[in-house]
């Protein structure tokens, strides 16, 4: 994210609202000499990539035309830091430490199949499936992309995964995902590799010929 626009979303996550005049008062106390030119420069792109909207129209005390006031979208805020990885670190090694593997694993199958209930049942077509498990992976932040392989055989890489800088140390989470896709496709899977274990992503390969769902 460039500096400048980086923190006008900075501003407005602070101030909830404010108008081009007050976000270029901020913006010159912060770092000097800024213009209402290049400030509406920086907000159109951030309108443009779904981060900011414009809230109202606020007329001015004094003579002049009225001022858009913007706020941030709900998308702006994956640009601001979150406590996700220590939190899910912290709830993991509580669970592993008060509970016996068995528990532990029933546990992680069941948030994978509350995950798999999400999607959408797809008529009995492997390719619809694998694009449909791919988009739902891709809306969770796995990054997903399938191909054919031949013969009924499709691979599904992960290119990025959610839990990278946890799983490592709880392969409960790698179990899970394998669990949530198996659900998915409706059938076993295999494994050419995992990201956990050092590879440019995770691969599983389905045999859909014949399989129903």
């Amino acid at each position: 994210m460039q500096a400048t626009r980086q923190c006008i979303l900075e501003i407005l996550k602070a101030e909830g609202e404010a108008t081009v005049g007050e976000l270029v008062a901020e913006l010159v106390a912060r770092s000097g000499e800024i213009t209402a030119v290049t400030v509406r420069y920086h907000l159109d792109i951030l309108k443009s990539e779904g981060l900011i909207d414009k809230a109202r129209v606020q007329r001015r005390q004094t003579p002049g035309r009225p001022q858009d006031v913007y706020t941030l979208t709900e998308r702006a805020h994956v640009h601001f830091p979150k406590n996700y990885q220590a939190l899910t670190t912290h709830i993991l090694e509580e669970i592993k430490q008060n509970l016996p593997p068995e528990q532990v694993h029933t546990i992680m199958e069941s948030v994978a199949q509350r995950m798999a209930q999400e999607v959408e049942p797809v008529p009995e077509d492997p390719r619809h499936l694998m694009a449909r498990a791919a988009d739902y992976l891709s809306d969770k932040g796995y990054q997903a992309s399938w191909e054919c392989a031949g013969d009924g055989v499709y691979l599904l890489h992960i290119n990025n995964c959610p839990y990278r800088q946890v799983a490592g140390s709880h392969s409960e989470l790698c179990a899970m995902d394998a669990k949530l896709i198996t659900n998915i496709l409706g059938t076993q899977l295999g494994c050419a590799g995992t990201i956990a274990q050092g590879h440019d992503c995770c691969t599983y390969k389905a045999q859909l010929i014949g399989q129903s769902r």
